[in-house]
């Protein structure tokens, strides 16, 4: 990649921004993932009682997916804006502002992987050699993220508003989603609802590696794929015709 050294740099960068005159620095990526989890876990375990087995893996499993789409997605939409300044001095090529904002949560994501790890250690989940494939479900929602990130980049530029839509919007996407809720509890007259949300099967294929100890199936892989290549395609198509305008609106 021609601009491969850029990209690291904007990365690097985006490191010792969010981490500066922190204490604890990157140690958060592993804290804030484990806090909220034995918080929810207390909610939803103990006070609302839904029966689920590894309740903590599950939960943890979950929001460790949700919460790179959600961050990976939301900083990728602020992207051009962000770098305005930069456009107008020297060219670089737009493209490069979120792939590096979707590189730099990725990089936060892997890291709270080893809560998750230690949470599978210490409640003494069973794993066997299928925890090795998780990478195949990471690879889906990193390509997802990245389609959905170059849409809404592309579309924030020339509607600001679809800042402040698309946080409502994440809101109801994680009650869709079952992070901390079991899916056989959902009504049958709203079960399309879940079966339509994208989330759902990147979350039951990174399950299916860490929780379940499953190969995910064919037809999982398959929608999986289905919903990251058509995010890809579309957000490409989008952000590449819409690209040379962003310069008069930023």
């Amino acid at each position: 990649m021609k601009y491969r050294e850029l990209l690291i740099q904007l990365v690097i960068r985006d490191i010792k921004v969010k981490y500066k005159n922190s204490v604890l620095g990157m140690l958060w990526s592993l804290l804030h993932p484990t806090l909220i989890m034995i918080i929810m876990t207390i909610v939803f375990s103990q006070l609302f009682k839904f029966n689920i087995d590894n309740f903590p893996v599950y939960l943890l499993s979950g929001n460790i997916i949700f919460n790179f789409f959600s961050l990976a997605s939301s900083s990728a939409m602020n992207s051009i804006m962000a770098n305005a300044s930069l456009m107008g001095k020297v060219y670089i090529p737009k493209y490069i502002f979120p792939i590096s904002k979707i590189c730099f949560e990725f990089v936060n994501m892997l890291i709270s992987m080893i809560a998750l790890i230690l949470v599978i250690f210490i409640t003494k989940v069973p794993i066997d050699e299928t925890v090795f494939l998780s990478f195949i479900p990471l690879a889906y929602i990193f390509i997802f993220s990245l389609g959905i990130g170059l849409l809404l980049s592309s579309v924030a530029v020339f509607f600001r508003d679809t800042i402040h839509l698309y946080s409502v919007l994440l809101t109801a996407w994680m009650y869709l989603t079952p992070l901390f809720y079991p899916i056989d509890i959902i009504p049958e007259k709203y079960i399309l609802l879940i079966y339509l949300n994208p989330l759902y099967y990147f979350v039951e294929c990174f399950r299916s590696t860490v929780l379940y100890m499953e190969v995910p199936s064919i037809e999982l892989n398959l929608v999986c794929i289905g919903y990251s290549l058509t995010s890809l395609v579309l957000g490409l198509l989008i952000f590449y015709r819409k690209q040379d305008k962003f310069i008069l609106y930023v």
